[in-house]
């Protein structure tokens, strides 16, 4: 996510506001929280709560104590506690807005964290800009080394830490991988203590960013954060085409969108025939096609006549199966259909007289003039005809 006037360069640095994500809303990084609670004063008698959230690489969020009592506020870079060495990150949230967080996040706000340890020197960000600076060559490297083993594994993205003493290596894998002897090899090849971690398909893709299929950036690495099961049944309650490659997001699971309208969806069928709807007349029986929930109509067509369908409201549906449970049949569904207004195409014309749109695209004439014979200008002097 960016600003509203932010725009990022090659970088990947936000050029609008000139803060380089450190801005106060916090607004050009992943998964960014609002701080509304900022210009608010606490009473006189109560301490700030003394836990902060800092962000790391691609979104990974963690809580720690601020024992030392620093003055820290978002955008502050901050070397932390972790296991060997220390770590370095970025302030994302500080005062009571964190403890709503670990609430959100099913964490107890008095449990034992991890603690910042100082204010990043500009020592500790040159080697983790270092770091970072290392971790694509790394990445390609690791991959061909999975390669050489003959591993069914992908690795999606390496995160090395602040202080360079240990990397992690995010792969996602169908079943079960033996990489004992990858790790010896990664150890061997990079110097650095390795940590193998498993992410689903979906972290994968909130990990990595992308442009989804409606243009706009991927929900899960900007604002989802709970991942939720989509079952294919959201698809046919919204009548949707059960194409797997239109249903798939980035990640090749189904989108998690689809679950966005459902619960609309599904209290405007509460009052609706079912698509397992029976409809029995003498010409035959008839069989539910098509369902369009808001303008509250039903596509009919009889069994010997599967192509031809008939238009019937829901009202009119509901009356014909009420005769229906009486075990009675109707005359015909043509008795009940709705005449459809067919909508005159527009046609568009040149009333102003301009010229055609595709006027440029064909090819100009050209001209043979240089062939034609140049008159004389002196016609005194000029041949007579005989």
């Amino acid at each position: 996510m960016a600003c509203t006037n932010c725009s990022t360069s090659d970088g990947g640095a936000p050029k609008g506001c000139k803060n380089n994500g450190t801005c106060g809303t916090d607004s050009c990084n992943k998964l960014s929280v609002f701080d509304w609670l900022s210009n608010m004063t606490l009473p006189g008698d109560q301490a700030p709560f003394d836990a902060v959230e800092i962000r790391f690489k691609n979104g990974r969020k963690e809580f720690f104590r601020n024992t030392e009592k620093l003055t820290l506020s978002i955008g502050d870079i901050v070397a932390t506690e972790a296991s060997p060495g220390h770590d370095i990150g970025i302030v994302t949230l500080t005062g009571e807005l964190v403890k709503v967080q670990m609430k959100k996040k099913n964490e107890n706000p008095e449990k034992d964290l991890a603690k910042v340890y100082r204010k990043a020197s500009q020592r500790d960000i040159d080697i983790w800009t270092e770091a970072r600076n290392k971790e694509e060559a790394v990445r390609m490297k690791a991959r061909e080394i999975a390669i050489n083993l003959k591993l069914e594994m992908k690795i999606s993205d390496v995160e090395f830490q602040g202080d360079g003493s240990k990397s992690t290596f995010y792969y996602t894998a169908n079943d079960r991988v033996d990489f004992r002897q990858l790790i010896k090899e990664f150890a061997q090849e990079f110097k650095v203590r390795i940590e193998m971690k498993q992410v689903g398909f979906r972290q994968e893709a909130s990990r990595l960013g992308g442009i989804g299929s409606c243009g706009r950036e991927l929900c899960c690495s900007t604002w989802l954060t709970d991942f939720r099961s989509v079952n294919t049944s959201a698809a046919r309650y919204q009548q949707l085409s059960l194409n797997p490659q239109k249903l798939a997001g980035q990640c090749g699971k189904l989108k998690c969108c689809l679950n966005y309208e459902l619960d609309t969806y599904l209290d405007a069928l509460k009052d609706m025939p079912d698509m397992e709807t029976k409809l029995y007349t003498e010409k035959g029986d008839a069989y539910c096609q098509k369902i369009d929930i808001f303008k509250e109509i039903m596509w009919f067509s009889y069994a010997n006549a599967p192509a031809q369908w008939m238009v019937l409201p829901v009202a009119k549906v509901k009356e014909i199966l009420a005769i229906n449970k009486k075990k009675e049949r109707v005359a015909a569904l043509e008795d009940y259909v709705v005449e459809t207004v067919q909508e005159v195409e527009k046609k568009f014309e040149n009333v102003v007289g301009q010229d055609s749109l595709t006027r440029f695209d064909q090819p100009k004439k050209k001209s043979n003039n240089r062939n034609k014979k140049k008159k004389p200008t002196n016609y005194k002097n000029a041949p007579k005809k005989d």
